[in-house]
Order: structure tokens, then C-alpha cells, then sequence
């Protein structure tokens, strides 16, 4: 059993798992009326699978809350833009705006948050931090653009409910960064694992050996898969001569729902007090058991201005009890955090990117006659690169048009960088069925038992 101190909320993350099942069911019963009464979304979902929130005697009927998909939401948002009828609250509540990537053209997922939302946002974060040992007397440094992904957002501000000394660098270069660790004493380092390495990298040609001459022991992590993946941890930990910690979250969460305690089980926490998470098959509806891999279905319990209630996330997971760890949380694990998708989507530099939403604005130019999505990485840094066959005659106009494309391809991705490259004629492949225009290159990274790499 780990010391007291160990836990941000002593009390609910050792809660048994009978009571731990209570607290869920009461929350559950109050998220499901507050959406049924307040979110036109929900109850035009419910109403017509025939569910009402009075159904939920126990926790096992969970089961009758009909599934909520990312495509569901993003009509509805179609349907009444900017926001659709999910909301719970007027617009005019809200303090904070955030958004993803969508899985087409240029219309991001589009969140709000009220005060209320906005306070357990970074309370999930505290959760994790401070499990994974962040303390008052903590300088975390934050490698993060500060816009409307919403990222390290929580994280920040969890930083400053701990009492910790804040370092935000949003428009920082990577070298000065580097300057801002040595000079400002960091104990603390938060980016995406293929940052660190950036960091790393540059640090090393301004002559600075980080786990040498910094005073950095901790470098949580976020964003990507390769946080858990042990052989690019341990090149972290070896590179920072610091712990490295998984964390994961979701714009549709607004915060994290797992992460890694500073005893470093080979997996992340579920923080489950404030969530439900299900392990289904994929794009089914049967549980899966302990150790085999499945689909994230999760539920929380803290955004009330857009409740997220049984929502398939194509995450791949592999859940593994509680009694892996031995630091006394009785929340299960997810062996190696998020694994994967079960999905097309590519996580590039921590930013969703979907096949499909790139051929929409690519298509949107008349000149193209056929493209291809190129994932490559360079060193440490993924790269991601858009090939372009012009049509006949069309090739005057070639610089106007790949400012154009970078631009669009960089304002639907979060300002994702977007390579744009002219392709010979007729060098590009053609389909007669389903076409398969994007080609990963990256290494492939070998996962813990049961794991696989979208």
C-alpha cells in the first residue's frame, strides 16, 4: 500500500472497487439526467433508442446508453454550427474555447467549457502530476504552443494549483528552450516524446549533455503512443537522466483520463473516479477481458457543458487490473497507455491528421490530378509531406498553389507543418478500388505484448 502522500485525492483513488462501482453509478445517474434535461443532442439520441436516464439502477445498465461516435458529433455541429445541440448551457457561459482536428475538411471539433469544467480540467491533471511526483517546490517548463489545441492546457494550470514555478514558452525556439532549462533550474519538462528528443538533439549541438548539466528528474509526456513504448522511454530516460511519464487525453475529455505513477507499472492509471472506461471489441458491443486488446468506450463524469456519455474513441487499448502496480490506486491499467488507433488516423508531432481530411482540401484545387500523403521520419522528428501531380497544363501556377495548400493543410492541423512536394507525371499510383494514398515510412515501434502501432 503506498503512503498517503502518494495520492493527489487519498481518498477516492484507493477507494475498494465495490465502492469505486457506487460512486460511478451515482455519477453516471446524474451526468445521464443533467444531459437527458439539458442537451438537445442526447435526448434526440435517447428518445429515439428508446433510454431514459430512470433506466439506470445499476451500473450494469450502462450498457442501455445507446453509443456516442465522433461522426455524430460532428453533424450535429454541421447541423447548427458552431457548436450544434450539444450544448448544456448558453455559449455566453463559457470561459474557455478549444478544438481538434475533425475527420473532414477544414471544420475542427469545436469544445466549450464553463468555470465549473474548467476547474476539474485541471484537477484530472493534478491526479496525474502530482502521482507522478511533481511537488510545490517543482520548475516545470512547458514545450507547448499555447492556441486552441488544447494540449498542455490543464497541465498549466494544475502546475500552478500544486504551487509549482510555471515556465510557458509558447513562441520559444527549441534552442532557447534549451537556454531557459539550464538558466531557470527546470525540474520538470512537459512536451510531446518526439520533442523531448528535439530538444534533446539541439541541446546536444549547443553543447549541453541535458542529464549531465540540468537539474531535469522529470519529463512527462503526452499526445503520442511512444511515451509507453519502452525502447523510445528508455532513449528518453537515458538522454534527460530523468523519469519519463505517460500521460493521455482527449479535446472531447478536455483533460487527461490516464497516466503513469512515478512507479512506473509499464502502464497508465486509469483515473476512475471521474471516468468509465469500457473495453469492447471493436465498433462492437461485447466486453473484453484483461489482457486482450480492445476499443476505448469511455464516459466522464466532469464536463457538464458538453457531456461525453459512452463515446467510441477507436483507441486501442489493453486493459490489466489494478493489482499491476503495487503504489495502492485501485483504478485498472492500461498496459502501455493508448496503444494505437483502430482507425486511419496518424498522429504526426501530436496532431491528429485523417486521410480524409486531407483529400478534401487537397481535392478543393482543380489543378490536382493525384496526390499522396508521405509519413517519413527524419532523426527524432516525424515529417509528413504531401505529393502532388499536376494536371496537363496546369503547372504555371505551381508556387501559388503549394503556398495555398500549406496554408489550408496547416490552418485544418493545429498549424501542423505540412511538406508540399510536385510529383512527376503519372509517378503517382492509381486504384480501381479503394485507393490508398497514404504511405507510412516511419519505423515501426515494437510494443508490450498485446500492442500494436496505428
Amino acid at each position: 500500500m503506498g503512503r498517503p502522500s502518494e495520492y493527489w485525492n487519498p481518498k477516492n483513488e484507493t477507494l475498494s472497487r465495490d465502492d469505486l462501482r457506487r460512486l460511478q453509478h451515482l455519477k453516471l445517474t446524474r451526468m445521464c439526467e443533467w444531459a437527458y434535461a439539458k442537451s438537445a443532442f442526447h435526448r434526440r439520441r435517447w428518445d429515439a433508442a428508446s433510454f431514459h436516464p430512470d433506466q439506470l439502477h445499476t451500473l450494469d445498465d450502462l450498457k442501455r446508453i445507446p453509443f456516442m461516435t465522433r461522426a455524430e458529433w460532428m453533424a450535429a455541429q454541421a447541423e447548427a454550427p458552431p457548436f450544434g445541440p450539444l450544448l448544456t448551457i448558453p455559449p455566453d457561459h463559457a470561459i474557455r474555447y478549444h478544438t481538434t482536428s475533425g475527420t473532414t475538411g477544414r471544420t475542427p471539433l469545436r469544445v466549450l467549457d464553463s468555470a465549473k469544467d474548467w476547474e476539474w480540467i485541471s484537477e484530472m491533471w493534478a491526479y496525474g502530476l502530482w502521482g507522478f511526483g511533481l511537488r510545490q517546490t517543482d520548475v516545470v517548463l512547458f514545450a507547448f504552443s499555447y492556441g486552441t489545441f488544447i494540449g498542455f492546457w490543464g497541465a498549466h494550470y494544475a502546475c500552478e494549483k500544486i504551487g509549482c514555478l510555471v515556465l510557458s514558452t509558447g513562441s520559444a525556439t527549441t534552442e532557447s528552450r534549451v537556454r531557459s532549462i539550464i538558466d531557470m533550474g527546470v525540474t520538470t519538462v512537459c512536451s510531446t516524446p518526439t520533442y523531448a528528443l528535439r530538444m534533446w538533439q539541439v541541446a546536444a549541438e549547443m553543447g549541453i549533455d541535458l542529464a549531465r548539466d540540468s537539474t531535469v528528474d522529470k519529463v512527462v509526456v503526452s499526445g503520442e503512443p511512444a511515451g509507453s513504448i519502452p525502447a523510445v522511454k528508455r532513449q528518453l530516460e537515458t538522454a534527460w537522466g530523468a523519469k519519463v511519464g505517460d500521460t493521455a487525453g482527449m479535446t472531447e475529455v478536455g483533460s487527461i483520463m490516464i497516466f503513469e505513477c512515478r512507479r512506473q507499472p509499464g502502464g497508465t492509471h486509469i483515473i476512475e473516479d471521474h471516468f468509465i472506461e469500457e473495453t469492447l471489441e471493436y465498433e462492437g458491443d461485447r466486453a473484453v477481458p484483461y489482457g486482450d486488446r480492445a476499443e476505448r468506450v469511455v464516459t466522464s463524469f466532469g464536463r457538464g457543458f458538453i457531456p461525453l456519455i459512452r463515446y467510441r474513441t477507436n483507441d486501442l487499448v489493453v486493459k490489466l487490473p489494478h493489482t499491476t502496480c503495487d503504489c495502492g490506486r485501485t483504478g485498472d491499467i492500461y498496459q502501455g497507455g493508448i496503444q494505437g488507433r483502430w482507425d486511419d488516423m496518424k498522429l504526426v508531432r501530436g496532431t491528429n491528421v485523417y486521410p480524409r481530411a486531407v483529400e478534401s482540401i487537397v481535392r478543393e484545387c482543380a489543378a490536382v490530378d493525384e496526390f499522396q500523403i508521405l509519413l517519413t521520419r527524419a532523426g527524432v522528428a516525424d515529417e509528413i509531406c504531401v505529393r502532388v501531380e499536376l494536371k496537363p497544363g496546369r503547372h504555371d501556377h505551381w508556387d501559388d498553389l503549394c503556398r495555398r495548400l500549406q496554408g489550408d493543410l496547416a490552418d485544418a492541423h493545429e498549424g501542423l507543418r505540412f511538406k508540399v512536394e510536385q510529383a512527376a507525371a503519372n509517378s503517382l499510383p492509381r486504384f480501381e478500388l479503394k485507393a490508398k494514398r497514404l504511405v507510412d515510412q516511419r519505423p515501426v515501434a515494437a510494443y508490450p505484448a498485446g500492442g500494436h502501432h496505428a
